[in-house]
């Protein structure tokens, strides 16, 4: 009888106890939901309705936070993108909005619509005009990316990132401190990002004749002289922390 009970509790130790181990979740950076919420110092509840600034008119329109989340996705990303793309842009759009209300970025509004400020933003009228005959099955899709995701955010110490993305690393992401200064994230550092080779803006080039480069030059150092003969006068001097790339190359 008591081995048979070992037997009992050593199965419920296998089935239920050990998994749970190992799926345990790292408390410094995880995603939050709405079902742990209350043990953070976050009320995602607080922001069903957020305040939205539209920059073209200065006007502030209230809008329901999920409904703003498909708004933003449908203006960050292509509604043909894989649905899990669709979904991590929608918690990171999310996380995004939190950390700026947190941070009170503005003062009159919660966040603004112009994506050199904030994040980008299109009614749903103006991308149905875009989308044309396949407006209605990509708005759902979207729809339906966003409610799956609905209450989810990435946190740091319980508190909401500063969610920064982009649309092209170009294989290696840069630390936000090293772009703009000022504060450096331990959640934000420079990491290798493989797949985006085909992606149609990964690389770039740029051509410009001498004459207008020494004029745009001259327009901030009046002073400056570049002797186009010799192959060092105008070469790099300094990286940054994300690559000492020898392929580097002005021209």
């Amino acid at each position: 009888m008591k081995n048979i009970l070992k037997y009992i509790i050593f199965f419920i130790l296998i089935i239920f106890i050990v998994p749970a181990l190992l799926t345990r979740r790292n408390k410094n950076n995880i995603l939050l939901t709405s079902e742990n919420i209350e043990n953070s110092n976050i009320k995602l509840n607080d922001y069903k309705k957020i305040k939205l600034l539209h920059s073209k008119t200065n006007e502030i329109e209230e809008v329901n936070l999920e409904d703003y989340i498909c708004n933003v996705v449908s203006a960050e990303m292509p509604a043909d993108y894989e649905k899990e793309a669709l979904k991590a842009q929608a918690i990171v759009a999310r996380t995004y909005l939190i950390y700026q209300i947190e941070h009170n970025k503005h003062e009159n509004c919660d966040i603004c619509d112009n994506s050199n400020c904030c994040q980008a933003w299109i009614s749903k009228e103006e991308r149905f005009q875009k989308w044309g005959e396949h407006a209605q099955e990509n708005w759902n899709k979207i729809g339906k990316c966003v409610e799956e995701t609905q209450g989810v955010i990435i946190t740091y110490n319980n508190q909401p990132i500063n969610a920064f993305f982009h649309s092209n690393s170009g294989g290696t992401t840069e630390t936000p401190k090293d772009v703009w200064g000022g504060e450096d994230f331990p959640y934000l550092q420079t990491v290798q990002t493989s797949g985006e080779e085909g992606y149609k803006q990964f690389e770039s080039k740029v051509e410009i004749k001498n004459e207008d480069l020494i004029n745009k030059l001259k327009s901030k150092y009046e002073d400056i002289q570049i002797d186009f003969s010799k192959d060092d006068d105008l070469r790099i001097i300094e990286y940054t922390r994300k690559r000492k790339s020898k392929n580097s190359k002005i021209w």
